[in-house]
């Protein structure tokens, strides 16, 4: 006869099966007794809980946290389904009278949870906090911190929180529970005591996430100023030390339609030292920015985009931003750059940025603000921009300085409070080398400047056609000298306000539509002639040099000299800068003495205007012969 054995398992779960009925008995009567407690502490809440206990235990609560006093003037109502809810209204939070009586705002409606443990057993605790439409006034005082000072619950953690390391030390007598806090449709009046402004914004909307003041801190911020809506961003697990304007880690971030910016890392809200993390920031359209904030300089417009993104870190007496990707008007740089105080009040931006392409005129423009930072409405001093000083340096594989193309370049802009100099050093023009140097004088840069260009060995030629210049101009490869200075400040001057050379030299080429022949032919049969007429044949040489003064808004050139195979063309006299009009004197003579004959001198008038002028013959005066001995 065979015995049945039970698996091992079965015989260890057989004692366990006893007790498991008893053990879901239990489980079930107690959650029918929460139940019943749970239900019947709702329905009995509003006969046992004392709205004026819980009224005045909110009342205590916003006194403590502020240092203010809270007063409620509205009759209070209390809500016990789902949670238990009170709603107070029309709240006013200001000084007691024997400290001032300042008015710290007022709330139409705050909402809050409640413990209704706690408040049947006659203590009130709160938290998932909701305002609607509160008017706050704030101060921020001379070191850029909201001033805490009023002795609240607030004020006193942030005194007597400390550092250790990057990390948040507080008494745990200091600290105190916060919950969630919203607002809804709120207006702050910020008084700025180091600009002496006031900043308003509404339509405040804000979700705050502050467990505890020991912990970290995570709040988003929806607002409006100027007519602008604003999104800030932030978080940090020491906000404490962040309130007091210690250093420590903060994560924020702006958003508007304007501009938007971020920071991560270490740094503080007062000051810049220990500053270490990443920055961005991204200006789509710079003239609108200024014209937003209020500033008004003129020459902004071809600065047009600006953006950055960079790791930064405190420096000796500044920043320091490294892994630059600098953004301008669509082009794109990489580099290092550095802020720094100097002396007196200023501030230094130095740098060195590599370019692939580039236009320079903004960075001409950019130029051209720094001198006339104190034209338009600045500050006496001259405003920010004039307490700035540049020392920057650049390259850019190619650059646009409309209506010309550089290549492989290096420049550099300094401007200090006695001097100011734009330098291209060394690049490639259409085929040749130029470099340039503008410099403004004096100390304010009313004073005038000066501006000195030498190009060489570039092709004219090839300048002419691809800028479709028209007229007789020479197409040859040659160098250019250029100096020129004005006693007005750059800004403002005008063409008859300079001074100065021009100097061209040039080897072999040639004058497009200049026809000496059928010139000589026309000025035999006609007393004047337009130069479009005299045939569309060009006018080789084999040499050419021009030199043109410049002064009261006129160019007077003298020694032009255009030296052909057969003939050379002389020039002289004015021409109008504003104008296309001409006032000159020419001739046409024999390159050969030995031709003299087959070419005799043919001196002319050229008037009209460019590029089609008036050529009139002039009759040559006979020399009377020298006596006879």
């Amino acid at each position: 006869m065979s015995t049945s054995r039970q698996p091992k398992w079965r015989r260890k779960m057989a004692p366990v099966s006893r007790w498991l009925p008893g053990i879901a008995r239990l489980a079930t009567m107690l959650l029918l007794v929460s139940a019943v407690i749970f239900v019947s502490l709702r329905v009995a809440a509003p006969f046992l809980v004392s709205t004026g206990m819980v009224r005045s235990g909110i009342e205590d609560a916003l006194s403590r946290w502020t240092g203010y006093k809270a007063e409620i003037k509205g009759s209070p109502g209390l809500e016990f389904w789902p949670t238990p809810r009170i709603t107070l209204n029309q709240i006013t939070i200001r000084q007691p009278p024997n400290a001032g009586n300042k008015l710290l705002g007022t709330i139409e409606s705050l909402s809050a949870d409640f413990s209704l443990i706690d408040a049947l057993r006659g203590r009130a605790s709160f938290h998932e906090f909701h305002l609607l439409r509160p008017n706050l006034s704030l101060t921020r005082d001379q070191q850029g911190l909201i001033d805490w000072t009023y002795a609240g619950q607030l004020a006193k953690a942030i005194d007597g929180a400390h550092q250790d390391g990057n990390a948040e030390l507080l008494d745990p007598k200091l600290d105190a529970e916060v919950g969630a806090i919203t607002v809804e449709d709120g207006t702050f009046n910020i008084a700025d005591l180091s600009t002496a402004k006031t900043y308003h914004f509404d339509g405040v909307t804000a979700d705050i996430n502050w467990p505890r003041l020991s912990s970290g801190m995570s709040a988003v911020l929806i607002a409006r100023t100027s007519g602008q809506d604003l999104k800030i961003d932030f978080s940090s697990r020491t906000p404490l030390l962040v309130f007091d304007g210690k250093t420590a880690e903060i994560k924020a971030s702006l958003t508007s339609g304007l501009m938007t910016a971020a920071f991560s890392g270490l740094g503080s809200i007062s000051k810049l030292d220990g500053l270490s993390g990443n920055v961005t920031a991204n200006i789509a359209d710079v003239p609108a920015l200024l014209a937003w904030s209020g500033k008004s300089i003129p020459g902004t417009e071809s600065l047009k985009s600006f953006s950055i993104g960079s790791d930064v870190i405190s420096a000796a007496n500044g920043l320091r931003f490294n892994n630059v990707t600098l953004g301008l008007n669509g082009s794109t740089a990489t580099g290092v750059m550095d802020v720094s105080n100097v002396r007196n009040n200023r501030a230094k931006l130095g740098g060195t940025l590599a370019f692939d392409t580039m236009n320079l005129k903004p960075f001409f423009d950019a130029f051209a603000l720094r001198l006339a930072a104190g034209e338009e409405g600045a500050t006496p001093d001259g405003g920010p921009l004039q307490r700035l000083d540049l020392d920057l340096r650049f390259s850019a594989r190619e650059m646009q300085l409309e209506p010309f193309a550089l290549s492989n370049v290096g420049a550099s802009i300094i401007v200090s409070s006695n001097e100011a100099k734009f330098d291209i050093g060394d690049s490639q023009f259409e085929g040749g080398e130029m470099s340039a140097h503008l410099e403004a004088t004096r100390g304010d840069f009313d004073g005038g400047g000066k501006l000195q260009m030498s190009i060489r060995g570039a092709d004219f030629g090839a300048l002419v056609e691809r800028l479709q210049l028209k007229g007789p101009l020479p197409l040859t490869t040659g160098s250019l000298d250029v100096s020129l200075k004005t006693a007005k400040p750059l800004w403002t001057a005008g063409l008859e306000d300079v001074n100065g050379q021009v100097v061209f030299q040039a080897g072999a080429g040639s004058i497009a539509n200049f026809d000496v022949e059928a010139i000589r032919n026309q000025a035999a049969q006609q007393r004047f002639f337009p130069l479009n007429a005299a045939g569309d044949h060009s006018f080789p040489f084999t040499r050419a040099e021009l030199t043109a003064n410049l002064s009261a808004g006129s160019a007077d050139l003298e020694n032009v000299r255009v030296q052909g195979t057969v003939e050379t063309l002389s020039l002289s006299g004015l021409i109008p800068l504003q104008s296309s009009g001409l006032a000159l004197s020419g001739s046409l003579q024999a390159t050969d003495d030995t031709r003299a004959a087959e070419l005799p001198l043919l001196p002319f008038f050229i008037g009209g205007s460019w590029p089609n002028p008036v050529i009139s013959p002039v009759p040559v005066v006979a020399q009377p012969a020298p006596n006879a001995q």
